[in-house]
């Protein structure tokens, strides 16, 4: 997302490096794939940052992408399709995973691609053209990140559903009523499926970070 705003805390850096101790050691080809998974809010793209700016440190070109720019259905049109067509269709179904993995292919593959950018401040969708040929590692964040092909580490983020609601409401991104807290518990449900497929673990309420 373009004009994100990412708050960077002390838990956040230590977690970001635990986790890039552990993924230095497994790097094993030149074309490596981690996904970042976990409840809305949880520093999910914090911890791509981070990452990708530990990576850059090493000499090791790194390029992040967050899910939330795959939405089939715009910004500006998804509460409305979401109110018409009801809670049981928010959820996985919700992103393009044809576009997803045609963008995975061109980064495995070291191709150009055009992939959709929201911008926060107008939420419209723009388009950003990558050249993924020199491009060792991908990132890639979101709630249902660990759904994506090819993956080669998978971190998932800890947040209870609370929390997330509070969080929600402290940055704005969203207006916080009974239909958005609806969402966020169909979103939870499917989010927490994926728990059991993490290959590292990130609980910043219990300062936590175990490998499963």
């Amino acid at each position: 997302m373009l004009n994100d705003v990412i708050t960077i805390k002390g838990h956040h850096t230590q977690a970001a490096e635990l986790v890039f101790e552990k993924i230095s050691q497994k790097i094993d080809k030149k074309k490596y794939i981690i996904a970042i998974a976990g409840e809305v809010s949880s520093g999910k793209t914090t911890l791509a940052y981070l990452l990708g700016r530990m990576f850059k440190i090493k000499g090791i070109p790194s390029k992040s992408i967050d899910l939330v720019d795959f939405y089939k259905v715009p910004p500006l049109e998804r509460r409305a399709w979401r109110q018409k067509h009801g809670i049981s269709e928010v959820g996985v179904e919700e992103y393009d995973w044809e576009l997803i993995e045609k963008t995975i292919q061109s980064f495995l593959d070291g191709k150009k691609m055009t992939m959709p950018q929201v911008d926060l401040h107008t939420d419209l969708v723009d388009e950003v053209t990558t050249d993924f040929k020199d491009i060792e590692v991908l990132i890639i964040s979101g709630l249902y990140a660990f759904y994506c092909k090819h993956i080669d580490y998978k971190i998932f983020m800890e947040l209870t559903y609370r929390e997330t609601y509070e969080s929600q409401k402290y940055t704005g991104k969203e207006v916080m009523d009974s239909f958005r807290n609806k969402i966020l518990e169909k979103e939870h449900e499917a989010v927490q499926s994926q728990k059991n497929k993490a290959d590292y673990y990130i609980d910043f309420n219990l300062f936590l970070n175990y490998h499963l």
